[in-house]
């Protein structure tokens, strides 16, 4: 009897730290660890990307170069017209050329165009003004416009006859040639006359 009771004892004790052992294991092990969540920082990362994204979407929408300034005016984006403004009895003729904006974003337009007029006697370069200069943010769809002065032919002689003005946008190389809108022809001089000049952009007024 003694033998059998001293038996169950014992079991007893192997059986419970059998459970000890197998608990101890479970510990050691853990749970197993979470999928790890995306980090604020990388979240901020992104959003920091598409804000850049769009700002760079916006600058190039409006026209601006890296510099965050407007991009010069292009030949291509523009509408070159020309009409004369002369007023009766003066002795000297003025053209207003016209510059319209139709390059769907805006653009910038600093100093003198280049004016040429072609003649029968050869071309003819204008002289500039020499006033002040500026420079003008050209909003997409709206125009600006600067002065051609000229000598009138009112000597009663046939002159020299015009047959095209040609005009070049500032910071540009492509030129536009339009029909001459002003007196058919100029003064015959010696050097000596009222040249041909041209005043700086918005010398002949801008629109809204």
């Amino acid at each position: 009897m003694r033998a059998t009771k001293l038996t169950i004892a014992a079991l007893a004790v192997v059986a419970g730290l059998s459970l000890t052992a197998c608990q101890n294991e479970d510990v050691a092990a853990g749970p197993e660890p979470a999928a790890s969540a995306p980090t604020a920082n990388g979240d901020d990362t992104e959003q920091g990307e598409d804000q850049k994204q769009d700002q760079e979407g916006t600058t190039a929408g409006t026209g601006s170069n890296e510099d965050g300034k407007v991009a010069d005016c292009r030949t291509d984006e523009l509408e070159v017209t020309a009409s004369d403004v002369t007023i009766e009895g003066d002795t000297v003729g003025t053209v207003a050329v016209e510059f319209t904006n139709g390059g769907g974003r805006d653009c910038t337009l600093t100093g003198y165009a280049g004016v040429g007029l072609k003649t029968k006697a050869g071309p003819l370069s204008a002289e500039r003004t020499g006033e002040e200069a500026p420079s003008v943010v050209l909003k997409d769809g709206k125009s600006v416009w600067f002065a051609v002065t000229y000598p009138v032919n009112d000597s009663g002689g046939s002159g020299v006859r015009v047959t095209g003005l040609v005009v070049t946008p500032p910071n540009e190389t492509k030129s536009v040639t339009l029909d001459w809108p002003g007196g058919s022809s100029l003064p015959v001089t010696d050097g000596s006359g009222t040249p041909v000049k041209v005043g700086p952009i918005g010398s002949a007024g801008q629109g809204d």
